[in-house]
C-alpha cells in the first residue's frame, strides 16, 4: 500500500485507543491518516479528541434509531462519504453489520483472549472484572478482524500481562491497555504491508 493507510474509527466512550493512534502517527511510528471518527453516543469524548486534532467526527446514536439496519445504513452512509482502507472498532460498544465490502476491512481489538470473557456484554471494565473473578492466572488483549457477531472474527495479534493477586479491575485494565496500545498499531502495520491473509479463522502473518 502506497502512502499512508486511510483509517475510519468507530467508537463509544473515552477514545483513548483513537489517542493512542493520533500519537503513533505524529511520532511517526504508524504511517497513517484518521479520516473520519464515528461515535455511537453524542458524549462519547472520544469525540472531542478528534475534532481537537481537526479530525471530522460524527455522531450517529444508536437510540436514535428504532431498527438496526437504519443505524447500519446510516454508519455506511457516512464512512463513504470518505475514501477508507481501514476501519478500526476501539471501544465501540454496537454492533455494526459490515457490508461485504469492507468485510476483511475492519478490525476490532478486546482487552481479555478471546475466546475468553467476549461477546455481548462483555466490554469495557466488566471484562477485567469477569477475569478477576473467575480466577486466570493470564489475561492480555487481543486484535481480531471484526464480522457481524461480537468478538467472534478471525484473531490477528494476541498480547498477555499476568493477573496478580492483588488486582483491581482498574489497575488489571491499565496493565493491558499498554499492551494494546502496542498491538493495535502493529496490527495496522501488518494490514497496510499486506502481510495478513485470512484462511477461515486463521490468519496467516506472511514475511
Amino acid at each position: 500500500m502506497q502512502g499512508p493507510i486511510r483509517l475510519a474509527v468507530l467508537l463509544s466512550g473515552t477514545g483513548r485507543t483513537l489517542q493512542n493512534l493520533i500519537d503513533k502517527i505524529k511520532q511517526g511510528s504508524l504511517d497513517a491518516r484518521i479520516e473520519v471518527v464515528i461515535g455511537s453516543r453524542a458524549d462519547a469524548f472520544g469525540l472531542q479528541r478528534a475534532k481537537k486534532h481537526g479530525i471530522p467526527a460524527v455522531v450517529v446514536e444508536r437510540k436514535r434509531y428504532r431498527r438496526a439496519e437504519e443505524f447500519d445504513n446510516e454508519i455506511t452512509t457516512q464512512l463513504d462519504k470518505y475514501v477508507v482502507d481501514l476501519m478500526i472498532m476501539a471501544g465501540f460498544n454496537c454492533l455494526y453489520k459490515i457490508p461485504d465490502k469492507y468485510i476483511g476491512r475492519v478490525m476490532n481489538i478486546h482487552p481479555a483472549l478471546i475466546p475468553s470473557f467476549c461477546g455481548k456484554n462483555y466490554w469495557g471494565m466488566k471484562v477485567h472484572e469477569a477475569v478477576l473473578d473467575y480466577g486466570v492466572k493470564v489475561s492480555g488483549c487481543t486484535v481480531h478482524f471484526a464480522d457481524n457477531t461480537y468478538d467472534n472474527g478471525p484473531i490477528i495479534l494476541q498480547r498477555t500481562v499476568p493477573v496478580i493477586n492483588s488486582d483491581t479491575p482498574e489497575s488489571l485494565a491499565e496493565r493491558v491497555f499498554k499492551e494494546e496500545c502496542v498491538a493495535y498499531p502493529e496490527a495496522i502495520r501488518l494490514f497496510q504491508q499486506g502481510r495478513l491473509r485470512i484462511e477461515g479463522r486463521k490468519v496467516s502473518i506472511l514475511p
